[in-house]
């Protein structure tokens, strides 16, 4: 038996208000910025730069359209779901009403290696340029405070001071949560709008040209003179040309994850058939075209060619405005933007683990809620996990888990969407993703393409993780399961003369 839960009682938990439950305050266009605080981080200041000088060339602005492609069949599927059950828990709660309890547990367990780790992984970079913005005015922070032990420093401390403002932000409320993401989001956009309205002046159209470079080993196949097959596993793949644009949609594709964070916020949304689909579609629309302008203007202020092992290629190409006031500005865009993609992630997970623990798979003192209707206890727990985490271990080997953690999610909710159109076609939905089953296909088809790409690493570290949920979830999260005890109960009621 899979133990799923019924849409019905869903839509009943999500109903529920008053003491005990989420309070409902976030608009439309909350929400919009909510997934535009988590989508816009630093990987568009860093991330354009790398993809351009060694994939596609001026041509990285196809690589985000495409790389949004990828995103929106996922964020189709999610739109489904969010309208239909808005409840808080994102994929964990899709997957328990269509896959059952044991891959919504492993889902739910999964996630957290997105939004805690992700917030880890951010808050650990946060750190450097807080410091890079304090040495602005002559302030340094000591080098063994700004790395842990295994980058031969001691401890990260900004990125422990961030993750706990942030999370007591959380507990003070989603409301103040909400407007300071609001300033945040107003704050780095603005920067990234005056970068593109100043420099558009400067493009050199010769930067633009060719607008797609050679790919030689694309030109051997067009010659006869190397085998198809071969060109996908030589070295001419990826380094320009068509095949250039889409590795470089396979490196910025991380840019826009984070907008499944707006569904974790369901159950805190003022209208959520209406706008679950909006915070979800919407926030992947503007930061697409963000991504497009930006990426057009900084491969037309200076050469792709430049950006070859460029730090900070967003600084050298707007070098060439003589702008030079821009700079703190460009690191005040991404300190914001990693402080609302944190805020985002540590909102995300919290609630994820509060459903769990309505369902009984975790200890109910997750799903406490203080007098201002946030589980406070989870932000807690949470803010010491994550900060030891950003505090302790190297960016590195968090970034890889979170990005496969985030596809295996995006595939099981797609999967979700062919599996309850089948097992429930009658069930209300507020919003249908179109073409189904081909647009969750292909979604399924993109991740699985790109967790491919990964290292070995990620994989392995993923399947311990799992395996130590799976122990969890048999010692603790079965024996405790709200659904199976009813069913359980329910049986033996039948069973009584």
């Amino acid at each position: 038996m899979l133990f799923k839960k019924s849409i019905a009682t869903l839509v009943n938990e999500a109903q529920e208000s008053g003491e005990g439950t989420l309070k409902r305050t976030l608009s439309s266009g909350g929400l919009v910025a909510l997934g535009v605080g988590a989508i816009v981080g630093a990987g568009l200041f860093s991330l354009t730069g790398i993809a351009a000088a060694e994939n596609a060339g001026p041509a990285v602005t196809l690589s985000f359209v495409i790389a949004a492609i990828g995103c929106a069949l996922a964020g189709l599927c999610y739109a489904e779901f969010a309208a239909m059950i808005p409840v808080a828990g994102s994929a964990y709660t899709y997957s328990y009403a269509t896959m059952g309890e044991a891959v919504a547990w492993i889902i739910g367990w999964d996630l957290v290696l997105e939004y805690a780790l992700g917030a880890a992984t951010v808050a650990s970079s946060w750190s450097q340029y807080f410091n890079e913005f304090l040495q602005e005015f002559n302030i340094n922070i000591p080098p063994e405070f700004l790395h842990g032990p295994w980058e031969g420093g001691i401890v990260n401390l900004p990125a422990i001071f961030i993750v706990c403002l942030l999370s007591l932000l959380l507990i003070r409320g989603t409301q103040e949560s909400s407007l300071v993401n609001n300033i945040l989001v107003v704050v780095k956009v603005a920067v990234v709008l005056i970068f593109v309205a100043l420099g558009w002046s400067f493009i050199n159209p010769a930067n633009h040209e060719p607008f797609i470079p050679t790919n030689e080993g694309e030109e051997l196949v067009k010659a006869g003179k190397l085998g198809f097959f071969d060109f996908f596993t030589s070295d001419y793949f990826g380094a320009y040309g068509i095949s250039g644009i889409m590795r470089g949609a396979g490196v910025v594709f991380f840019a826009f994850i984070g907008f499944d964070a707006v569904s974790t916020a369901a159950q805190e949304a003022k209208n959520p058939q209406k706008g679950m689909p909006i915070g979800i579609i919407g926030s992947l629309v503007v930061c697409t075209i963000l991504y497009m302008l930006f990426s057009f203007v900084l491969t037309g202020l200076a050469n792709y060619t430049t950006f070859a092992g460029d730090a900070k290629p967003v600084a050298t190409a707007f070098s060439q405005t003589g702008y030079t006031f821009l700079n703190t500005a460009l690191i005040v865009a991404i300190l914001t933007g990693y402080t609302s993609v944190m805020l985002v992630m540590l909102l995300g997970q919290s609630r994820v683990f509060y459903t769990m623990s309505k369902d009984g798979l975790l200890p109910k003192f997750f799903s406490d809620l203080s007098k201002r209707q946030t589980p406070w206890k989870t932000n807690l727990i949470f803010m010491v996990f994550v900060s030891l985490f950003a505090g302790l271990v190297p960016v590195a080997d968090l970034g890889h888990m979170v990005s496969i953690g985030t596809l295996f999610a995006f595939c099981l909710v797609c999967i979700g969407v062919i599996v309850l159109r089948k097992t429930n076609p009658l069930a209300v939905r507020p919003f249908r993703t179109p073409l189904v089953p081909v647009v969750p296909i292909l979604g399924v088809i993109v991740c699985i393409a790109l967790m491919a790409s990964l290292p070995i690493e990620s994989w392995e570290r993923l399947a311990i993780w799992m395996v130590i949920g799976m122990v969890i979830y048999f010692l603790y999260g079965k024996r405790h399961s709200k659904i199976r005890i009813d069913v359980k109960s329910h049986h033996e009621n039948r069973m009584e003369p």
